[in-house]
């Protein structure tokens, strides 16, 4: 599979088909992979941008058509404490090992930093990523805690100039 094609859209430009996508996806790994049984949509994605790796090829798109590899929430700041918040990270399972997740975190990081500007960003990480989200200058802000029996911890990355 070639590099995704990256979208950045408000809920309202999401479409039906772009909405599918990512609660399909979502579903797909946190649901049903992770075993986390919880109400997905949750209220916040009206109030979010949806990043979406596009792309076509793995036997992802029922119709051969484009497919849904990898999807991050943004969440502006206005939402939380004042900080940015990126969630529901997710790459496709039939996409993984080939840097996908990195890619998505930079252009997460991007895409946070132009909707806004000098804003803190903050995620909640499985614990066990811990590192990964380190290498892109996130350190902890809580100890780990237990989310849908997965452990967590809360992570900043504090503004830059």
């Amino acid at each position: 599979m070639a590099g995704p094609r990256w979208i950045s859209q408000p809920f309202d430009e999401l479409g039906v088909r772009g909405l599918y996508r990512a609660l399909r996806l979502r579903a797909e790994v946190f649901v049903i992979e992770q075993r986390c049984i919880y109400l997905d949509p949750d209220g916040l994605d009206e109030h979010a941008w949806h990043l979406q790796g596009i792309g076509q090829g793995m036997g992802q798109g029922a119709d051969g058509g484009e497919a849904l590899f990898a999807y991050a929430r943004l969440l502006p700041p206005s939402i939380g404490d004042g900080a940015a918040r990126i969630g529901r990270v997710i790459t496709a399972p039939t996409a993984r090992g080939g840097g996908l997740g990195r890619a998505l975190m930079s252009q997460a990081l991007r895409e946070c930093e132009r909707l806004w500007p000098g804003q803190p960003i903050e995620l909640g990480a499985q614990a066990h990523l811990r590192e990964f989200y380190g290498s892109f200058g996130f350190t902890p802000i809580s100890d780990v805690y237990d989310e849908d029996g997965i452990p967590h911890i809360d992570m900043r990355k504090e503004a830059t100039p």
